[in-house]
Protein backbone atom coordinates (compact mmCIF):
# COMPACT_ATOMS: atom_id res chain seq x y z
CA UNK A 1 0.00 0.00 0.00
CA UNK A 2 1.61 3.62 -0.62
CA UNK A 3 2.30 5.48 1.82
CA UNK A 4 0.08 8.15 2.60
CA UNK A 5 -0.23 11.67 3.57
CA UNK A 6 -0.68 11.99 7.99
CA UNK A 7 -4.50 12.27 8.31
CA UNK A 8 -6.35 15.12 10.42
CA UNK A 9 -9.46 15.12 12.21
CA UNK A 10 -10.80 18.64 12.93
CA UNK A 11 -13.05 19.01 16.23
CA UNK A 12 -14.04 22.65 17.98
CA UNK A 13 -15.29 23.13 21.86
CA UNK A 14 -16.63 26.22 23.22
CA UNK A 15 -15.11 26.93 26.72
CA UNK A 16 -16.74 29.28 28.12
CA UNK A 17 -18.15 30.38 31.59
CA UNK A 18 -20.18 33.49 30.64
CA UNK A 19 -18.39 36.23 30.26
CA UNK A 20 -17.32 38.11 27.07
CA UNK A 21 -13.97 37.28 25.14
CA UNK A 22 -12.24 40.23 26.30
CA UNK A 23 -11.40 38.97 29.07
CA UNK A 24 -8.77 36.40 28.10
CA UNK A 25 -7.05 39.27 26.76
CA UNK A 26 -6.88 41.41 30.21
CA UNK A 27 -5.47 38.78 31.83
CA UNK A 28 -2.49 38.53 29.30
CA UNK A 29 0.84 38.66 31.17
CA UNK A 30 4.15 39.59 29.67
CA UNK A 31 8.19 38.62 30.62
CA UNK A 32 11.33 40.29 30.22
CA UNK A 33 13.02 37.57 28.95
CA UNK A 34 13.83 36.23 25.34
CA UNK A 35 12.12 32.37 26.18
CA UNK A 36 9.88 31.05 28.69
CA UNK A 37 7.26 28.88 29.01
CA UNK A 38 4.72 27.71 31.67
CA UNK A 39 2.92 24.28 31.99
CA UNK A 40 0.21 22.87 34.29
CA UNK A 41 1.70 19.58 34.85
CA UNK A 42 -1.57 17.81 35.88
CA UNK A 43 -3.29 18.74 32.54
CA UNK A 44 -0.19 19.49 30.39
CA UNK A 45 -1.49 22.62 29.23
CA UNK A 46 0.73 25.12 28.18
CA UNK A 47 -0.27 28.62 30.14
CA UNK A 48 2.28 31.19 28.85
CA UNK A 49 5.58 30.39 26.16
CA UNK A 50 7.40 33.48 24.80
CA UNK A 51 9.90 32.35 21.88
CA UNK A 52 9.48 28.64 23.91
CA UNK A 53 11.19 26.84 20.58
CA UNK A 54 14.27 28.98 20.29
CA UNK A 55 17.27 27.45 20.96
CA UNK A 56 18.84 28.46 24.72
CA UNK A 57 22.42 27.47 26.25
CA UNK A 58 21.47 25.29 29.04
CA UNK A 59 23.98 25.66 31.23
CA UNK A 60 23.76 23.80 34.50
CA UNK A 61 20.29 22.74 33.30
CA UNK A 62 21.61 20.11 31.63
CA UNK A 63 22.06 18.45 34.98
CA UNK A 64 18.59 18.08 34.78
CA UNK A 65 18.95 15.08 32.21
CA UNK A 66 22.19 13.38 33.65
CA UNK A 67 20.27 13.45 37.23
CA UNK A 68 17.38 11.40 34.68
CA UNK A 69 19.68 8.80 33.48
CA UNK A 70 21.01 7.92 36.90
CA UNK A 71 17.25 8.10 37.92
CA UNK A 72 16.61 5.48 35.06
CA UNK A 73 19.42 3.30 36.14
CA UNK A 74 18.39 3.10 39.92
CA UNK A 75 14.83 2.31 38.88
CA UNK A 76 15.81 -0.59 36.45
CA UNK A 77 18.28 -1.85 39.01
CA UNK A 78 22.09 -1.32 37.68
CA UNK A 79 22.59 1.05 40.44
CA UNK A 80 22.30 1.24 44.01
CA UNK A 81 21.92 4.35 45.97
CA UNK A 82 24.98 3.03 47.88
CA UNK A 83 27.31 2.19 44.94
CA UNK A 84 30.73 4.40 44.75
CA UNK A 85 32.13 5.79 42.43
CA UNK A 86 35.89 6.83 41.53
CA UNK A 87 36.62 10.30 41.56
CA UNK A 88 39.11 10.79 38.35
CA UNK A 89 41.56 13.21 37.40
CA UNK A 90 39.37 15.03 34.59
CA UNK A 91 36.49 14.74 36.86
CA UNK A 92 38.62 16.81 40.04
CA UNK A 93 40.54 18.86 37.12
CA UNK A 94 37.59 19.64 34.99
CA UNK A 95 34.57 20.13 37.40
CA UNK A 96 36.47 20.22 40.49
CA UNK A 97 38.30 23.01 43.09
CA UNK A 98 40.85 23.46 40.05
CA UNK A 99 38.08 24.63 37.51
CA UNK A 100 36.85 27.35 39.72
CA UNK A 101 33.25 26.31 38.44
CA UNK A 102 30.10 25.18 40.45
CA UNK A 103 31.52 21.94 42.44
CA UNK A 104 30.60 19.35 45.21
CA UNK A 105 34.55 19.38 45.89
CA UNK A 106 35.18 15.68 45.28
CA UNK A 107 38.67 15.33 46.33
CA UNK A 108 40.99 13.32 43.54
CA UNK A 109 41.27 9.88 43.68
CA UNK A 110 38.77 9.24 46.25
CA UNK A 111 35.33 7.64 46.31
CA UNK A 112 32.02 8.80 46.60
CA UNK A 113 28.25 7.36 46.91
CA UNK A 114 26.14 7.41 44.58
CA UNK A 115 23.41 9.03 46.64
CA UNK A 116 25.94 11.61 47.51
CA UNK A 117 26.77 12.28 43.84
CA UNK A 118 23.34 12.93 43.15
CA UNK A 119 22.65 15.43 45.72
CA UNK A 120 25.59 17.14 45.30
CA UNK A 121 25.02 17.19 41.77
CA UNK A 122 21.12 18.72 41.77
CA UNK A 123 21.87 20.96 45.08
CA UNK A 124 25.70 22.04 44.77
CA UNK A 125 25.14 21.80 41.40
CA UNK A 126 28.37 20.00 41.27
CA UNK A 127 30.10 19.80 37.64
CA UNK A 128 32.82 17.53 39.03
CA UNK A 129 29.50 15.43 40.79
CA UNK A 130 28.34 15.07 36.96
CA UNK A 131 31.55 13.87 35.34
CA UNK A 132 31.56 11.40 38.37
CA UNK A 133 28.01 10.15 37.53
CA UNK A 134 28.69 9.80 33.99
CA UNK A 135 32.09 8.30 33.91
CA UNK A 136 30.57 5.57 36.61
CA UNK A 137 27.59 4.86 34.94
CA UNK A 138 28.69 4.96 31.27
CA UNK A 139 32.67 4.52 31.69
CA UNK A 140 33.59 8.14 30.26
CA UNK A 141 31.75 11.28 29.94
CA UNK A 142 32.23 10.73 25.92
CA UNK A 143 30.07 7.12 26.20
CA UNK A 144 27.43 9.26 28.71
CA UNK A 145 26.68 11.94 26.01
CA UNK A 146 25.76 9.33 23.52
CA UNK A 147 23.25 8.06 26.04
CA UNK A 148 22.08 11.49 26.32
CA UNK A 149 21.03 12.07 23.34
CA UNK A 150 19.70 8.70 23.04
CA UNK A 151 17.18 9.24 26.09
CA UNK A 152 16.17 12.74 24.81
CA UNK A 153 15.76 11.53 21.73
CA UNK A 154 13.18 8.85 23.59
CA UNK A 155 11.49 11.37 25.58
CA UNK A 156 10.38 13.68 22.84
CA UNK A 157 13.20 15.98 23.22
CA UNK A 158 13.44 15.81 19.09
CA UNK A 159 15.75 19.83 18.65
CA UNK A 160 17.74 19.89 21.82
CA UNK A 161 21.27 18.45 21.87
CA UNK A 162 23.47 18.02 24.58
CA UNK A 163 27.76 17.89 24.56
CA UNK A 164 28.27 17.36 28.03
CA UNK A 165 26.50 16.20 31.31
CA UNK A 166 27.46 18.99 33.25
CA UNK A 167 27.02 22.61 30.96
CA UNK A 168 29.82 23.57 29.29
CA UNK A 169 29.16 25.74 26.38
CA UNK A 170 29.33 24.08 22.86
CA UNK A 171 28.12 24.09 19.42
CA UNK A 172 26.54 20.40 20.48
CA UNK A 173 24.48 21.55 23.72
CA UNK A 174 21.34 23.66 22.96
CA UNK A 175 17.99 23.09 24.10
CA UNK A 176 14.76 24.82 24.43
CA UNK A 177 12.46 25.66 27.35
CA UNK A 178 9.68 23.80 25.98
CA UNK A 179 11.55 20.71 26.04
CA UNK A 180 12.99 21.26 29.23
CA UNK A 181 10.04 21.74 30.69
CA UNK A 182 8.87 18.66 29.23
CA UNK A 183 11.94 16.78 30.79
CA UNK A 184 11.03 17.90 34.23
CA UNK A 185 7.70 16.86 34.30
CA UNK A 186 8.70 13.05 33.23
CA UNK A 187 11.51 12.85 35.77
CA UNK A 188 8.46 14.77 38.07
CA UNK A 189 6.18 11.60 37.34
CA UNK A 190 8.31 8.95 36.41
CA UNK A 191 10.71 9.43 39.66
CA UNK A 192 8.57 10.96 42.44
CA UNK A 193 11.32 8.59 44.92
CA UNK A 194 14.09 10.48 43.58
CA UNK A 195 12.36 13.99 42.66
CA UNK A 196 12.59 15.25 46.42
CA UNK A 197 16.54 15.33 45.91
CA UNK A 198 16.12 18.64 43.91
CA UNK A 199 14.24 20.33 46.15
CA UNK A 200 16.58 20.34 49.40
CA UNK A 201 18.31 22.93 50.86
CA UNK A 202 21.21 22.40 51.33
CA UNK A 203 24.07 19.92 51.59
CA UNK A 204 27.07 19.31 53.27
CA UNK A 205 30.14 17.57 51.39
CA UNK A 206 34.14 17.15 52.72
CA UNK A 207 33.05 19.52 55.09
CA UNK A 208 31.60 22.31 52.89
CA UNK A 209 28.29 23.71 53.25
CA UNK A 210 26.75 24.34 50.14
CA UNK A 211 22.69 25.61 50.05
CA UNK A 212 20.83 25.04 47.00
CA UNK A 213 21.37 27.28 43.81
CA UNK A 214 17.15 27.78 43.06
CA UNK A 215 15.99 30.82 44.34
CA UNK A 216 12.22 29.51 43.95
CA UNK A 217 12.87 27.39 47.23
CA UNK A 218 13.23 30.31 49.56
CA UNK A 219 10.10 32.46 48.12
CA UNK A 220 7.17 30.64 50.00
CA UNK A 221 5.56 29.55 46.62
CA UNK A 222 5.42 26.24 47.19
CA UNK A 223 8.44 25.29 44.98
CA UNK A 224 10.30 22.47 45.03
CA UNK A 225 12.55 21.58 41.99
CA UNK A 226 14.49 22.04 40.11
CA UNK A 227 17.78 23.34 38.60
CA UNK A 228 19.26 26.89 37.51
CA UNK A 229 22.38 27.68 35.24
CA UNK A 230 24.35 30.10 33.52
CA UNK A 231 27.93 30.00 31.68
CA UNK A 232 28.31 33.74 31.73
CA UNK A 233 26.49 37.21 30.73
CA UNK A 234 26.55 36.70 27.15
CA UNK A 235 24.79 33.50 27.77
CA UNK A 236 22.10 34.84 29.87
CA UNK A 237 20.42 32.75 33.44
CA UNK A 238 18.47 30.26 32.94
CA UNK A 239 15.91 28.25 35.05
CA UNK A 240 13.68 25.26 35.02
CA UNK A 241 11.36 25.36 37.99
CA UNK A 242 8.33 23.60 39.66
CA UNK A 243 5.84 24.60 42.18
CA UNK A 244 2.51 23.05 43.71
CA UNK A 245 -0.44 25.25 45.21
CA UNK A 246 -3.76 23.58 46.27
CA UNK A 247 -2.97 20.33 44.43
CA UNK A 248 -1.90 22.10 41.56
CA UNK A 249 1.87 21.72 39.59
CA UNK A 250 3.36 23.97 36.92
CA UNK A 251 6.41 24.10 35.79
CA UNK A 252 8.51 27.19 34.25
CA UNK A 253 11.67 27.45 32.09
CA UNK A 254 13.03 30.58 31.20
CA UNK A 255 16.53 31.53 29.28
CA UNK A 256 18.05 34.51 28.19
CA UNK A 257 17.33 36.40 31.64
CA UNK A 258 19.89 39.48 32.21
CA UNK A 259 21.06 38.67 35.54
CA UNK A 260 20.34 36.01 38.97
CA UNK A 261 17.70 38.33 39.95
CA UNK A 262 15.82 39.12 36.81
CA UNK A 263 15.87 34.91 36.56
CA UNK A 264 14.47 34.85 40.09
CA UNK A 265 11.66 37.49 39.64
CA UNK A 266 10.28 36.38 36.35
CA UNK A 267 9.88 33.01 37.25
CA UNK A 268 8.21 33.26 40.48
CA UNK A 269 5.92 36.00 38.61
CA UNK A 270 5.18 33.66 36.01
CA UNK A 271 4.22 30.61 38.69
CA UNK A 272 2.05 33.24 40.84
CA UNK A 273 0.22 34.06 37.54
CA UNK A 274 -0.42 30.69 36.44
CA UNK A 275 -1.97 29.72 40.25
CA UNK A 276 -4.13 33.01 40.31
CA UNK A 277 -5.55 33.43 36.93
CA UNK A 278 -6.31 29.62 35.47
CA UNK A 279 -9.50 27.30 36.09
CA UNK A 280 -9.55 23.74 34.78
CA UNK A 281 -11.99 22.72 32.23
CA UNK A 282 -12.64 18.81 31.46
CA UNK A 283 -13.02 17.90 27.53
CA UNK A 284 -13.18 14.40 27.35
CA UNK A 285 -13.57 11.59 30.50
CA UNK A 286 -10.94 8.74 29.81
CA UNK A 287 -12.32 6.04 27.64
CA UNK A 288 -14.98 8.45 26.23
CA UNK A 289 -14.93 8.86 22.00
CA UNK A 290 -12.92 11.72 20.87
CA UNK A 291 -12.99 10.90 16.95
CA UNK A 292 -12.76 8.59 14.53
CA UNK A 293 -9.70 6.89 12.61
CA UNK A 294 -10.15 5.09 9.07
CA UNK A 295 -9.03 1.73 9.11
CA UNK A 296 -7.25 -0.44 6.16
CA UNK A 297 -8.23 -4.23 4.95
CA UNK A 298 -10.82 -4.16 8.16
CA UNK A 299 -14.29 -5.65 9.34
CA UNK A 300 -15.13 -2.21 9.75
CA UNK A 301 -13.64 1.19 8.28
CA UNK A 302 -12.64 2.68 10.92
CA UNK A 303 -12.19 2.69 15.00
CA UNK A 304 -12.83 5.09 17.65
CA UNK A 305 -10.17 6.67 19.69
CA UNK A 306 -10.27 7.45 23.01
CA UNK A 307 -7.32 8.62 25.82
CA UNK A 308 -6.21 6.79 28.70
CA UNK A 309 -6.41 9.80 31.09
CA UNK A 310 -9.25 12.31 31.60
CA UNK A 311 -8.60 14.91 28.80
CA UNK A 312 -8.64 18.59 30.65
CA UNK A 313 -7.14 21.88 30.03
CA UNK A 314 -6.43 24.78 32.11
CA UNK A 315 -8.32 28.36 31.04
CA UNK A 316 -8.39 32.03 32.19
CA UNK A 317 -10.70 32.27 34.80
CA UNK A 318 -13.98 33.49 33.38
CA UNK A 319 -12.96 33.87 29.94
CA UNK A 320 -14.94 33.12 27.12
CA UNK A 321 -12.90 30.93 24.60
CA UNK A 322 -12.71 28.87 21.68
CA UNK A 323 -10.55 25.52 21.76
CA UNK A 324 -9.83 23.73 18.45
CA UNK A 325 -8.94 20.35 18.98
CA UNK A 326 -7.12 17.74 15.90
CA UNK A 327 -6.70 14.15 16.01
CA UNK A 328 -3.89 14.00 14.00
CA UNK A 329 -2.39 10.13 12.65
CA UNK A 330 -0.71 8.14 10.05
CA UNK A 331 -3.23 6.59 8.37
CA UNK A 332 -5.45 4.49 7.57
CA UNK A 333 -4.65 1.79 10.31
CA UNK A 334 -3.53 -1.28 9.10
CA UNK A 335 -5.80 -4.04 10.44
CA UNK A 336 -5.86 -5.99 12.23
CA UNK A 337 -5.42 -3.86 15.30
CA UNK A 338 -5.54 -4.44 18.98
CA UNK A 339 -7.50 -2.36 21.70
CA UNK A 340 -5.49 -0.12 23.19
CA UNK A 341 -3.12 0.42 20.25
CA UNK A 342 -1.31 3.69 20.28
CA UNK A 343 -2.93 5.97 17.26
CA UNK A 344 -1.70 9.15 17.05
CA UNK A 345 -2.24 12.12 18.99
CA UNK A 346 -5.46 14.85 19.95
CA UNK A 347 -3.93 18.60 19.86
CA UNK A 348 -5.83 21.49 21.42
CA UNK A 349 -4.91 24.65 20.14
CA UNK A 350 -5.89 28.36 21.88
CA UNK A 351 -5.80 30.59 18.57
CA UNK A 352 -2.44 29.69 16.82
CA UNK A 353 -0.74 28.16 20.03
CA UNK A 354 -0.71 24.32 21.23
CA UNK A 355 -1.64 24.37 24.51
CA UNK A 356 -2.27 20.49 24.81
CA UNK A 357 -1.14 17.51 23.29
CA UNK A 358 -2.61 14.28 24.43
CA UNK A 359 -1.81 10.47 22.67
CA UNK A 360 -5.37 8.61 21.73
CA UNK A 361 -5.55 4.68 21.48
CA UNK A 362 -8.21 2.66 20.12
CA UNK A 363 -11.31 1.95 21.86
CA UNK A 364 -11.55 -1.41 20.35
CA UNK A 365 -9.74 -4.16 18.07
CA UNK A 366 -10.43 -4.28 14.68
CA UNK A 367 -9.89 -7.96 12.53
CA UNK A 368 -8.89 -8.56 9.59
CA UNK A 369 -11.40 -8.11 6.82
CA UNK A 370 -12.37 -10.45 4.12
CA UNK A 371 -10.37 -10.65 0.66
CA UNK A 372 -12.65 -8.44 -1.33
CA UNK A 373 -13.01 -6.27 1.16
CA UNK A 374 -8.99 -5.70 1.77
CA UNK A 375 -8.70 -5.82 -2.27
CA UNK A 376 -11.45 -2.96 -1.94
CA UNK A 377 -9.04 -0.69 0.67
CA UNK A 378 -6.15 -1.44 -1.08
CA UNK A 379 -7.78 0.09 -4.66
CA UNK A 380 -9.04 3.04 -2.73
CA UNK A 381 -6.63 4.13 -1.07
CA UNK A 382 -4.06 3.34 -4.14
CA UNK A 383 -6.57 6.05 -5.68
CA UNK A 384 -6.32 8.31 -2.97
CA UNK A 385 -2.39 8.48 -2.74
CA UNK A 386 -2.15 9.07 -6.53
CA UNK A 387 -4.58 12.47 -6.06
CA UNK A 388 -2.67 13.51 -3.21
CA UNK A 389 0.73 13.06 -4.61
CA UNK A 390 -1.01 14.54 -8.22
CA UNK A 391 -2.20 17.87 -5.41
CA UNK A 392 0.90 17.95 -4.16
CA UNK A 393 2.83 18.23 -7.33
CA UNK A 394 4.81 14.92 -7.23
CA UNK A 395 5.38 12.83 -10.03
Amino acid sequence: MPKLPVRCLILAFLAWAGVGPDVAFAQGFTTSVPSAILIDAGTNTVLFEKGADDFAKPASTVKILTAELIFQALVEGKLKPDDEFAVSEHAWRTGGAPAGGSAMFLALNSRARVEDLVRGLVIQSGNDAAITLAEGLAGSEETFVMRMNKRAAELGLVKSRFGNPWGMDGPDQKVTAREMAKLAAHIIKTYPQYYGYFGEKEFTWNKIRQQNRNPLLTMSIGADGLKTGNIDKESGYGLVGSATQDGRRLIVAIYGAKSAKERAEEARKLLQWGFRNFEEKELFKAGEAIGPAQVYGGTQGSVELTAKEDIKVLLPRGANERLMGKIVYEGPVLAPVEAGTAVGRLEIKRGNAVVLEQPLQTAEAVEQGSLPRRAFDAIYESAAAAIHQKLSGKK
